[in-house]
């Protein structure tokens, strides 16, 4: 029994969780900002950032299980996108990341 414990042990696959700032940093990520339109022109936006308001995000589920991943939310200061990121885990969407705030993203993207 022990034996094959230690097997086990042996040749399990090691699972390595992306961080969100390498999420954000993979050359295949997929950014989408979840603030409303209006909001872009206010505040303004990241560049090559997708724009999935929120409340779309219900009826977008086959679009982002599409998307190249990983894939990162984030809006005007992290709320909303936790709120999609849950939302969209819940639908089966896999590696899928909560940005934070926009400003978040572009400092780590400037960096």
């Amino acid at each position: 029994m022990l034996g094959k414990i230690i097997d086990w042990i042996k040749n399990r696959k090691r699972i390595i969780k992306m961080t969100t700032v390498e999420a954000i940093n993979n050359a295949n990520v997929t950014l989408v900002d979840v603030r409303e339109l209006y909001e872009l022109d206010v505040d303004g936006f990241v560049p090559n950032a997708i724009n999935i308001p929120l409340g779309d995000v219900p009826t977008k589920v086959e679009e982002f299980k599409a998307m190249s991943r990983p894939i990162v939310v984030f809006c005007r200061s992290g709320n909303r996108s936790g709120q999609a990121a849950q939302y969209l885990q819940s639908q089966g969407v896999d590696e899928i990341f909560n940005g934070g705030g926009f400003q978040d993203v572009l400092d780590i993207l400037e960096k």
